[in-house]
């Protein structure tokens, strides 16, 4: 995992035409998405719709997430860091055990200190329909951002903990990076999804967090 300093970074809704800045606190995040490799390794389980040791685990639901990360800090002897009881999910702040990052963390470790759309020349970063073959690929196959943090755009969408709108969408949840079938627009920094925490798509993944402890 790469540990990222503490900083600031501006969210924005392209819907609501709304921004908000964020203090982010130091914390690390996995250089890479989770793969099927370790998500069999946690859970036993093999999930995607396309199957290879190093791609990305996807067609996992934010439910799913939540569990991994849970199964994986039990492995560790870490206390978990979520607290599940059928659908009400709770993040215990206090636990440097492994989860989502939140949206906030998600777009500051995206940027790695920029300030454009993207870190770099999007061919030369992420996998999207442009160049994806319509498929998903191996992990860590294209350039990473300046904290050495790979295919935070493209390949496969990130859910992050937060809910995207409560009021409007329920208890849907954040979804951040675009996903091999996407076009360029989407792979860009700023751009927010949102999806039910049940859905399953082969676009979808994750990758894990962890609070740092002061």
């Amino acid at each position: 995992m790469v540990t990222l300093p503490a900083g600031h970074v501006t969210l924005s809704d392209r819907r609501t035409q709304r921004s908000w800045a964020v203090e982010v606190a130091g914390f690390r995040l996995a250089a890479f998405s989770i793969t099927q490799s370790q998500y069999e390794q946690v859970t036993g389980e093999l999930p995607s719709a396309t199957h290879g040791d190093r791609l990305p685990v996807e067609s996992v639901s934010w439910f799913d997430a939540v569990r991994f990360c849970n199964g994986l800090s039990l492995g560790a002897g870490l206390p978990p860091a979520y607290r599940v009881q059928d659908d009400e999910v709770t993040w215990d702040a206090d636990s440097d055990g492994y989860r989502l990052p939140t949206e906030a963390e998600w777009e500051y470790a995206c940027r790695a200190g920029t300030a454009g759309p993207r870190y770099g020349e999007l061919d030369e970063i992420a996998w999207y329909r442009g160049n994806s073959a319509e498929h998903v690929h191996e992990v860590g196959g294209k350039l990473p951002n300046a904290w050495g943090l790979y295919d935070m755009l493209g390949n496969v969408w990130d859910w992050c903990w937060d809910i995207y709108d409560a009021e409007v969408y329920d208890s849907y949840r954040v979804l951040r990076g675009g996903g091999w079938s996407d076009e360029k627009w989407s792979c860009r920094a700023s751009v927010r999804r949102r999806s039910h925490p049940t859905y399953r798509i082969d676009d979808v993944g994750f990758r894990i967090a962890r609070s740092i402890s002061v």
